[in-house]
C-alpha cells in the first residue's frame, strides 16, 4: 500500500512535467474515417456509448438519434456492428432518452445509462440504468423513470455502470459537476449495498464521475472528469491511487492485458492548462503512458468538446472513439 501511495503522490506532484510528456507520446495509429454507416440514410447524433462484445468481434454503439436527444424520435439508438462497419441489428426506439455510458457483461447483455431525465408528465423517462439482452429485450431497469434523486433507489443523471466478475453492479451517479457525485454498489439483482463519494476534490470525492473500468485485479477506475484525474478504488470504496497523467478523462476502457485507454475530449487552457485532447494509452498496472492519439480539432482552447468521449477496443486491438461534439464514431488501426 505504501508503494501505491508513493506512486500516486509522485504522479500528482510532477503533473506539469507529465503533461508535456504525455502530449508528445508516439501515435502508432491511423484513422479510419467513415467506418460505419447508419441505416436508412440516417446521420449520426452525439455519441459517447460504445463497447465491444465479449469476444471482441463486434462493437455496440448507442447514438442520440441524429441529434443530441432521442425524445420524439422513432429510430433505434442502439446498434451492433461487425468490425468492418456492417450493421447487424438495432433496438431501443422510444426507450432511451440520452444514451451515455455502455457496458457489455459476461453474458453479452448490453447495459446503458440513460443520463437525462424528464419528469412523469404523464410518463417519466430517463435517470435510469437499463440492462438489455443481446437481442434488445429489456431485462432490468435500475432507478425510477423520470425521477431524479439521491436516495438508494434513484439516480440523478447516471453516467456509467459496470458489472464486476461476481455480479455486483457499480454505477457512476451524477453527470453534472455539482450533482450526486457518488459511486453506488448494488448486488446482481439491483439491491443497494453501499455507496461512497461526494462533491469535492479530495480523495474519494468527485466532480462528474463520468466513466468506469475495472482491471484484472478487480480495482475500480473512475474517470473523475471535473477534477481532471482518474481515481482508483477497491470494490468496497477504499481509495488506492489518484492518477492525473491521463488528462481530463471522459471515457475509460481496460482490455484483457490491463492496457488502459482514456479518452480526453475536454482539456483546454481553461479547464486543464497544458494538456491536449485525445486518447491516451498506457498501463493500468503502473500508469505509464505508451501512446497518444491526438484529437484532430485544431483550435482546442476555444471549443468546449471534441474528439472521442467514449472509447472501446476490439479483438484485433483496433480502437474506436465515440464523439459527442463531432457526432461520429472513428476507428483507429495500427500503422
Amino acid at each position: 500500500m505504501a508503494s501505491r501511495k508513493l506512486l500516486a503522490w509522485l504522479i500528482v506532484a510532477s503533473a506539469p512535467a507529465i503533461s508535456l510528456a504525455q502530449n508528445s507520446a508516439p501515435n502508432p495509429y491511423e484513422t479510419v474515417e467513415g467506418w460505419a454507416e447508419l441505416p436508412d440514410s440516417r446521420t449520426w447524433g452525439s455519441t459517447s456509448a460504445i463497447y465491444p462484445t465479449n469476444d471482441g468481434s463486434h462493437i455496440w454503439v448507442a447514438e442520440r438519434c441524429g441529434t443530441n436527444l432521442c425524445i420524439g424520435s422513432d429510430v433505434d439508438p442502439v446498434l451492433l456492428y461487425d468490425l468492418d462497419g456492417n450493421l447487424i441489428r438495432s433496438f431501443g426506439s422510444g426507450m432511451i432518452t440520452w444514451p451515455h455510458g455502455m457496458y457489455v457483461d459476461t453474458y453479452d447483455n448490453v447495459w446503458i445509462a440513460d443520463a437525462v431525465g424528464y419528469a412523469p408528465v404523464p410518463e417519466g423517462i430517463g435517470h435510469t440504468i437499463m440492462k438489455f439482452s443481446p437481442e434488445g429485450e429489456l431485462l432490468m431497469r435500475l432507478g425510477k423513470e423520470g425521477v431524479a434523486g439521491d436516495g438508494i433507489d434513484v439516480f440523478n443523471k447516471p453516467s456509467d455502470m459496470l458489472v464486476a466478475p461476481n455480479g455486483n453492479i457499480f454505477v457512476a451517479d451524477g453527470h453534472d459537476a455539482g450533482g450526486n457525485n457518488r459511486i453506488i454498489k448494488l448486488d446482481s439483482e439491483g439491491n443497494y449495498l453501499m455507496q461512497w463519494g461526494e462533491t469535492g476534490g479530495d480523495h474519494g470525492q468527485f466532480r462528474d464521475p463520468h466513466a468506469l473500468a475495472m482491471d484484472s485485479q478487480g480495482r475500480l477506475f473512475v474517470a473523475d472528469r471535473g477534477n481532471s484525474r482518474i481515481q482508483i478504488f477497491s470494490q468496497d470504496g477504499e481509495h488506492i491511487a489518484t492518477w492525473t497523467q491521463f488528462g481530463r478523462p471522459s471515457g475509460l476502457f481496460i482490455d484483457e492485458n490491463d492496457i488502459l485507454y482514456s479518452a480526453d475530449s475536454e482539456s483546454n487552457a481553461r479547464r486543464n492548462g497544458g494538456w491536449k485532447r485525445g486518447i491516451r494509452i498506457g498501463s493500468a498496472k503502473d500508469g505509464f503512458i505508451t501512446a497518444f492519439i491526438p484529437d484532430p480539432e485544431p483550435d482546442q482552447d476555444n471549443s468546449a468538446t471534441s474528439g472521442a468521449e467514449g472509447v472501446a477496443v476490439d479483438i484485433e486491438g483496433d480502437i474506436y472513439g465515440a464523439e459527442v461534439g463531432p457526432r461520429t464514431v472513428k476507428k483507429y488501426v495500427k500503422k
